[in-house]
């Protein structure tokens, strides 16, 4: 017996079908863009106002012409290379990407290799005008720079012995990574950072994976347009830091300065193999995950990367190119001359600042005192008397706020501040830029002792 209905059924169901499909069509378009309205918003409202807002405050700058008898010259510390084992970037790419972000100097930071550091593998001195200085990051976020040729630290060296080891050799210790504990009351210890870019990655849950899932959004739709503010989201004020390096300074001397520990390694590429796979990669550089091409594959990988030929990148993304993360933040030395005894010199000293130059350059940014005998620069000691001043001028309006001792005692905005201060102690400045109606951090100036 024919069933004369079973078109009519078949139809029935195939129209559901189609709605049960455009339902579910619907609302996965739904959670897409639920999941991309952050970055949604960035793209069309937050990014395009901010990076006007950054174009208006470098359209004001006016650069500060007094520079008391130093020379200022701005450079990263805290930077790798191809020695390190989570970075490939050979040396004349660093050479490049100085160039690219206009810096005078580097001070390397490299991992230790099998446990050894020898200040004969990196490039020392000036490469195309640009001053090398070797250095490495060893255990316990040791990070001393310029220790003298010829020398070989191990990481197996007591703690102690390895620190003396450091300063009898001609360097400067610095510590990294202020977040994890540290040996503070070292006696060999010039400095720390006070900021850290790598620092802020690591501070969502995960890591730098959780970075890359929380950031995935902004990566996908935000990454080629304006990829400086896609970096930017990353950053979060270093109050903690600030904080433990007011109180260390109350009974010693500790230079700050920023660490870019730049890497070039957070990004993702694929290759095609000789083994007809598609080889995902982080760019540490550490294997993710391997595709076997199949029938249906391989047309499809043609079709979205071009021709299949062994060994050839297929895709490339890159949220940490080593200029981007060298434009970053920056510190400023006041030096006698673009020499490495002078830097080092310099950074023992504290005539340091460091500045957030990825929104605006903070060259020429002064922090000084005086009275009718002289003048002191950022680092340096000078005699409190009644007449006294304290001054900061910069290139661009903003908002500062002198901090004595931990805890600031005044705000003022402007182009530049002029005051008393009220007795000894250590004063330091940092200014703020207004930008979209929020004062955002912009430099960092180390104290002047007043006594």
């Amino acid at each position: 017996m024919t069933d004369h209905n079973s078109p009519g059924l078949l139809r029935r169901w195939l129209l559901r079908l189609v709605r049960l499909t455009g339902w579910a069509l619907l609302l996965l378009g739904v959670l897409v863009l639920f999941w991309l309205r952050g970055a949604l918003y960035h793209r069309f409202v937050s990014f395009p106002r901010e990076a006007a807002a950054w174009q208006a405050l470098r359209a004001q700058r006016q650069p500060v012409a007094y520079t008391a008898g130093w020379n200022e010259y701005r450079g990263i510390l805290h930077s790798h290379s191809h020695l390190s084992h989570d970075s490939e970037v050979p040396f004349e790419e660093i050479l490049r990407a100085l160039n690219g972000a206009r810096l005078d100097f580097i001070c390397l930071s490299d991992h230790a290799v099998d446990g050894r550091a020898d200040f004969d593998w990196q490039w020392r001195g000036i490469h195309d005008g640009k001053l090398f200085i070797p250095g490495f990051e060893l255990k316990e976020g040791m990070m001393p720079f310029g220790v003298a040729a010829g020398v070989v630290l191990s990481n197996a060296t007591d703690s102690a012995i390895l620190a003396q080891q450091i300063v009898t050799n001609g360097g400067v210790l610095f510590y990294a990574h202020p977040e994890e504990p540290r040996e503070w009351e070292r006696p060999e210890l010039t400095g720390m950072e006070i900021y850290n870019l790598h620092t802020d990655f690591k501070r969502p849950k995960g890591g730098l994976s959780g970075v890359l899932r929380d950031r995935l959004p902004d990566l996908l739709l935000n990454l080629r347009s304006y990829p400086d503010q896609v970096v930017r989201l990353a950053f979060q004020r270093p109050t903690e830091f600030l904080q433990r390096w007011d109180e260390l300074n109350r009974t010693r001397h500790l230079t700050g300065i920023a660490g870019n520990d730049c890497h070039q390694n957070v990004g993702v590429r694929g290759i095609y193999t000789e083994a007809d796979t598609i080889r995902v990669e982080d760019t540490s550089p550490k294997t993710l995950k391997e595709f076997k091409l199949n029938w249906f594959t391989r047309p499809l990988a043609r079709w979205l990367f071009g021709p299949l030929e062994p060994n050839r990148k297929l895709f490339h993304v890159q949220l940490d190119p080593y200029e981007r993360s060298a434009r970053f933040v920056n510190t400023h030395v006041l030096a006698r001359g673009l020499e490495e005894p002078a830097i080092l010199d310099s950074l023992r000293a504290g005539r340091v600042f460091i500045g957030f130059d990825m929104i605006a350059d903070s060259s020429s940014f002064r922090w000084y005192a005086n009275d009718p005998s002289g003048l002191a620069v950022m680092g340096e000691t000078f005699a409190f008397s009644n007449e006294t001043r304290l001054h900061a001028q910069s290139p661009l309006p903003c908002r500062f706020t002198i901090v004595k001792d931990g805890s600031a005692v005044h705000q003022a905005e402007g182009r530049a501040v002029d005051w008393t201060p009220s007795g000894p102690g250590k004063y330091r400045v940092e200014a703020e830029l207004k930008v979209r109606d929020e004062w955002v951090p912009w430099v960092y100036a180390n104290p002047i002792q007043l006594q």
